[in-house]
């Protein structure tokens, strides 16, 4: 059986720090009004800022567009491409 773990390219086009175009996004993990955090295929990543708003997101591409007054975008552990169990949560 093949490998299903296709790696591609990750974009992130940032226009006037008011609209957010992401590629290569795996999942969502939470989302408000003052920050979004999602997986992708580079790691985890934070999206921080004001009137935060999902536009729009493929699930089959992997595309999301965000609109909202942003003002920081954080990557956290390489390593971690999906969504922590509850007990991994604990302990975090």
């Amino acid at each position: 059986m093949q490998d299903k773990t296709v790696k591609q390219n990750q974009n992130i086009i940032l226009e006037n720090r008011k609209s957010l175009s992401i590629s290569g996004i795996t999942d969502v993990d939470s989302f408000d009004e003052k920050e979004i955090s999602l997986y992708t295929q580079l790691g985890e990543l934070t999206i921080q800022g004001r009137e935060l708003h999902i536009d729009s997101m493929s699930v089959e591409t992997g595309d999301m567009t965000i609109t909202g007054d942003i003002w920081a975008m954080i990557y956290g552990d390489k390593d971690r491409k999906g969504p922590l169990s509850a007990l991994g949560r604990l302990f975090r």
